[in-house]
This record gives structure tokens, sequence and C-alpha cells, in this order.
């Protein structure tokens, strides 16, 4: 079935659930799922950089407000599994992503 994910909707597959967080500035619906203590993060976050934000629709100071508000919230030993680049958690890139600072 297709449909539209909203923001703390579960997608299951499996035993496996994941939870939609509404992470927009890399694109207008850009989302992150989180699930048992990892964030696939897509193009939002990545070890020590964030997306791009300067493509139709990115938007910069929204692109922050989604990391600071939804992601930075999370507990520092989540791991992030980006889009792109080697996986990191949520302590390091609060402590050392030079965007974020």
């Amino acid at each position: 079935m297709d449909r539209w994910l909203d923001e703390y909707d579960t997608v299951e597959f499996g035993r496996q659930s994941l939870e939609v967080l509404h992470t927009p500035g890399h694109s207008p619906g850009g989302i992150c799922l989180l699930g048992s203590g990892h964030l696939f993060s897509g193009d939002t976050l990545f070890a020590g950089s964030i997306g791009r934000s300067d493509l139709e629709g990115g938007d910069h100071a929204t692109l922050i407000q989604s990391i600071t508000e939804k992601i930075l919230t999370l507990p520092p030993e989540v791991i992030v599994h980006p889009g792109h680049g080697p996986d990191t958690t949520i302590g390091r890139e609060k402590e050392s992503n030079p965007f974020l600072q």
C-alpha cells in the first residue's frame, strides 16, 4: 500500500518498526527513521557534516532547526546511519560536527 508518511508514523517490516521523524531542510519532505537505538538520517545528517540545502526546495535554517529539535535531542548513544559515508553517533555529532557548533 502506498501512502504519505506523517510525523511519528510507524513503519513496520517483519518484527522491526521505525518511527518517522519529519526533518525538512535538505528537501521539503525529508524524513529520518528511528528505531532500536538507530537513526537512518538519509541526507539530513552525516558524520561531521549536514545535508545540502542549496538545491531546489532546500532551506538551511529549516535543516538546522530539524537537526537541533528532532535529532540532537536523541540520546547520545543512538547510532546514526547516514545516506552516504560512515556511521556516527548523536553524541559524536553534538560534540564535534562543525556545522552544528
